[in-house]
């Protein structure tokens, strides 16, 4: 039985979208522009629906206009505009959505000139592909990385320009459950944005309960025999495994029915999509999961006349964007109700007031700051809801740092009531005074006005009762789950080395000595206090580069005062000279060695100044910054990934401090933070008094922060478990383990294995880290390292006996190959690196090429792969001067375009036989053999006649082939029929047995093999 990605992914899926009311389009019988891939008949005939009165003419130069905005190198932005366009010639009707049009599609190809790929599903609005659906089967050779790979390749292509500008969505499964372990999605069903580099992949946890009686369609048996006969996947009608995938309840299709009915994609067009101008260029969000929820839980406050209420979502899960994604929702909510919305966000501090400014602005709102009382009152008593004059989306970013305490600022006279007033206020964990306070005078002012608390951490305080004020909860979203979505990482808390403490005590001592009972501050930022732990922040921070193999990271130094702070900066420059001098450290140091700093104080430095600073340490040229209460909180960067901990930091500001590192960052799987605090004891007791006011406020919620740091008795635990899988096999020779395990041949026992052994290398990593080096000795990790190795090379030796077995031929052997081939040259020019890509593509065009020949018996595709394989077995590919670089590049381009040929005869032999490969290549068979002399045109009727009655018979009953024998028999008279009745073409017994056998060996192929003949194979 078919058991292919088709099969088990692809059809079921399409036919899950038929249900949730996308039209089924066959390609067959479909115009569409190669150049956007836009569907012209069906754009025409949706935009003179939707937009009633307008003439052909102009849509055929609306037509023009669209294409032209999909010409731009803004990652779609003027396109997407257009599709939110509401006055003037509409694309989509966001009115009344169902008034538009809905079609699914299956490999449709993107293509200009040589370069194509063709996504298994893209969903069309109106004619537009507005989204693409890639699916792969469970269990599939590196997961959904491998296809994740693939679309990186894509997205960095500039001929797919056009295509990436009008994708919306892109979605990429392998029907498998999320594995939460894994620190890269591998498993599961993901959402992204398009990129021009490399789209982020989000997952979905659906929190609303759909009720799919009322979402789905019943199944229609016409349609679904429409779609299997147009994909020629006859065979699979009654499987059981068919049957199964059907199922609503698959990753695939819970993530489409959670994307793509009606409402929901509605919603994702208008308001979950945004484009970021970042520090390195423009960017393309979509709304995470959380971000979405909380949206359509505000918009359930609202409708219950609710309008209040506090949002908990953990730091890292992006609460300045759904500030943001809100501002655009509910402005139409409003709308809607013929009232103008006016927004604000609320912050204390003059630092979070420059970050969310910066956000703000990024996603292109124009930004109002107040940042004092007089402009904050004339504000208030403003009647308009904008300050620019351009009409553009506004924010009014308050800090009320200087006045939340005066119970004066605003009066009730002073608000215009005819505004509905929208307050984000950043932060409410914090302990603003509910008496005499802005933000109570606030709410006092302006009975209607919706104020939407925001924070990262639970409310604690037994002086400030936030829930009269903010309302309770209108949605949560805590660490655990952050940490599995791969938003936010866990926490590894680094203890200072042991000598190292003894040197701080004693250096606390001396000074102590020398100065007598003086303030703790001063001691603090002494030269004899701050060098060595200065000494120890670089030596640790160096190592961490060295140990974590990444010399990209960075770190936060939070110290124990300004004055500390400013000392530590000033030695620290001292060293940065000094280590200009000496120019002997070898190359590979260099390149750990701290080489830049930055002190980030109130008083160092203008604005401006600091702002640059900060930018620098993003974009990597500042190693280390230096700070005391700055950047604590909304400071966001990925590669911050070592906090040094200098000084107690207590309750709600602890946890957003610790979180600074907690951002994704490639391929880290934690945060490290280097704990000083402890040298004094009272760290401990920081943190256990705050767990214990967690738990008081949250009970049994408690349970969401304790993963927050992974423990030593953790680290303890994994060793031993990692113990417990290798307990049968000989992990002290090398060779003896090898001989083990490869006695096993089933992958998933190696994949365990593995499994294992690369927990043991993150370990090693993380004891050496901690300190712990008690730990180092309960395994010999080096000869892990070496275990791991010889066990990635089985699994990957099982996983190449897998592909050859499942297919009919080579074509993977060469395929795997040429994935991995890697270049290297004798020299190193500018000019051969140009060569050098140009090579790699070229050879992934010619892979590509032969990738998607879907006859592989044909003799002369088999030449040319041998030619191909004969170019890779001679290394010519892999070590060449710049002269063979050329052949080669020649040799590889003779190859590409004879390869190309074939595969346009070959499909356009195939659209004779309405796409079905089988009879294509029974058709070639027949004239390669001679086995009949009749005219080609009568063969092909012939053909085409048993074709249609033998995909009859197997539609209505797959069990046919069941039984090869009987379907062998029930076939030969359909073959004479067709041949000798109809056709008038002559067979002698031999010529009938051998149209039959080719006939129905590729009804048994298909049945059997599970490989789908085609790109697919590859």
């Amino acid at each position: 039985m078919v058991f292919s990605e088709d099969s088990r992914v692809k059809i079921p899926c399409i036919l899950h979208l038929v249900r949730l009311g996308y039209n089924y389009l066959s390609l067959k019988e479909a115009s569409w522009d190669e150049e956007t891939n836009i569907f012209t008949d069906v754009f025409r005939e949706a935009i003179a629906r939707i937009n009633p009165g307008i003439e052909d003419v102009d849509i055929d130069r609306f037509f023009e206009d669209v294409k032209l905005s999909l010409d731009n190198e803004d990652l779609g932005q003027a396109f997407y505009e257009k599709l939110l366009e509401r006055s003037g010639t509409k694309l989509i009707d966001f009115a009344d959505f169902s008034n538009n049009s809905f079609h699914v599609v299956t490999e449709l190809t993107y293509k200009n000139g040589d370069d194509e790929f063709r996504p298994d599903i893209i969903l069309l609005i109106n004619g537009l592909p507005l989204v693409f659906i890639e699916v792969k089967k469970p269990n599939n050779r590196q997961g959904v990385l491998a296809e994740r790979d693939r679309i990186i390749t894509r997205c960095q292509n500039s001929k797919f320009r056009r295509f990436i500008n009008i994708t919306q969505l892109m979605v990429f499964s392998n029907n498998m459950e999320y594995d939460d372990e894994s620190a890269l999605p591998i498993e599961g069903a993901f959402y992204a944005s398009p990129s021009y580099e490399e789209p982020t992949f989000n997952y979905f946890r659906e929190e609303e309960d759909l009720n799919l009686y009322k979402l789905l369609a019943d199944e229609n048996d016409a349609v679904e025999n429409e779609v299997l006969r147009d994909n020629n996947l006859n065979v699979i009608k009654h499987s059981p495994e068919f049957l199964s995938n059907k199922s609503p309840d698959t990753p695939t299709n819970r993530i489409c029915t959670s994307l793509f009915t009606r409402d929901r994609l509605s919603f994702l067009l208008q308001y979950a999509l945004t484009y970021v101008n970042e520090a390195d260029g423009l960017h393309k969000h979509v709304m995470r999961y959380p971000q979405l929820f909380a949206t359509k839980a505000i918009e359930k406050k609202l409708d219950a006349g609710v309008r209040k209420g506090i949002i908990w979502h953990t730091q890292g899960s992006g609460k300045t964007a759904l500030a943001y994604y809100n501002t655009r929702f509910l402005t139409d909510y409003f709308q809607r109700r013929s009232v103008i919305p006016k927004f604000y966000f609320i912050v204390d501090r003059l630092d979070l007031l420059i970050q969310a400014q910066r956000e703000f602005s990024s996603r292109g709102l124009t930004v109002h700051t107040i940042n004092n009382r007089e402009a904050f009152a004339r504000d208030i008593k403003a009647t308009q809801a904008l300050h620019n004059h351009s009409g553009k989306p506004e924010i009014t970013v308050v800090n009320i740092q200087k006045f939340q305490d005066d119970p004066d600022v605003v009066r009730t006279e002073d608000y215009d009531v005819s505004v509905q007033r929208i307050y984000f206020l950043d932060e409410v964990h914090r302990s603003y005074n509910p008496k005499g306070s802005f933000l109570a005078n606030l709410g006092q002012s302006d009975q209607n006005a919706i104020k939407i608390g925001l924070t990262g951490t639970p409310l604690l305080g037994n002086d400030f009762n936030s829930r009269s004020l903010f309302g309770d909860y209108i949605h949560k979203y805590y660490y655990n789950a952050s940490i599995a979505d791969g938003y936010t990482l866990r926490l590894i808390r680094e203890e200072i080395a042991t000598n190292y403490k003894l040197a701080l005590e004693e250096a606390l001592a001396a000074v102590e000595i020398q100065q007598g009972d003086v303030n703790r501050k001063l001691v603090y930022a002494h030269p004899q206090f701050v060098e060595p732990m200065l000494d120890y922040i670089i030596q640790n921070f160096e190592n961490s580069r060295g140990a974590l193999n990444d010399a990209s990271i960075g770190g936060l130094v939070i110290c124990d005062s300004s004055d500390q702070a400013k000392k530590m900066f000033e030695i620290f420059q001292d060293r940065l000279a000094s280590q200009g001098v000496n120019k002997s450290t070898s190359s590979s140091k260099r390149k750990r060695m701290v080489k830049s700093g930055a002190l980030i104080l109130h008083d160092v430095g203008n604005k401006e100044e600091r702002k640059e600073w900060v930018e620098e340490f993003k974009a990597g040229k500042i190693d280390l910054l230096f700070v005391y209460n700055m950047l604590l909180t909304g400071f966001d960067s990925r590669r911050l990934k070592k906090l040094y901990l200098g000084r107690v930091i207590r309750k709600h500001n602890l946890l957003q401090a610790l979180t600074r590192v907690n951002r994704p960052y490639k391929e880290f799987r934690y945060g490290y933070v280097v704990d000083f605090a402890d040298i004094r004891k009272e760290f401990d007791a920081t943190n256990k008094a705050y767990f214990e006011e967690l738990q008081a406020e949250l009970g049994d919620e408690i349970e969401h922060y304790s993963h927050l740091f992974k423990s030593v008795e953790e680290i303890e635990s994994e060793v031993e478990a990692i113990k417990d899988v290798l307990f049968l096999y000989d992990i002290e020779n090398a060779e003896v383990f090898s001989q083990q395990i490869s006695q096993i041949q089933d992958r998933a026992t190696v994949q365990a294995l593995k499994k294992a052994l690369a927990d043991a290398r993150s370990l090693y990593n993380l004891i050496r880290l901690q300190g712990e080096y008690e730990l180092l000795q309960r395994l010999d990790f080096q000869k892990l390292n070496q275990l791991y190795r010889e066990t990635c090379n089985h699994l990957d030796l099982l996983n190449l006996k897998e592909s050859i077995e499942s297919s009919a031929d080579t074509a993977n052997l060469l395929n795997v190959a040429l994935e991995d081939v890697l270049f290297m040259f004798t020299k190193v020019k500018e000019e051969e690196l140009v060569l050098a890509d140009k090579l790699r593509n070229t050879l992934r065009r010619t892979r590509e090429a032969l990738a998607d020949n879907f006859d592989q018996q044909d003799p002369k595709f088999i030449t040319l792969k041998e030619e191909l394989e004969r170019l890779f077995k001679n290394k010519k590919l892999n070590e060449v001067s710049q002269k063979e670089m050329n052949a080669n590049i020649d040799a590889l381009n003779a190859i590409h375009d004879k390869v190309k040929e074939l595969n346009r005869q070959n499909n356009q032999l195939r659209a004779k036989y309405q796409g079905d490969a089988k009879y294509t290549r029974i058709y070639k068979r027949l004239l390669e053999r001679g086995t009949l002399s009749e005219p080609e045109r009568h063969i092909f009727e012939a053909l085409t006649g048993v074709k249609k009655q033998a995909d009859d018979q197997v539609l209505q009953n797959t069990q046919l082939l069941d039984n090869e024998s009987y379907f062998e028999r029930m076939m030969m008279p359909l073959v004479i029929d067709q041949f000798q009745t109809r056709q008038k073409i002559k067979l002698n017994p031999d010529a009938s047995r051998t149209i039959n056998k080719l006939v129905v060996s590729e009804y048994m192929n298909e049945f059997v093999s599970g490989n789908r003949a085609g790109v697919h194979a590859w």
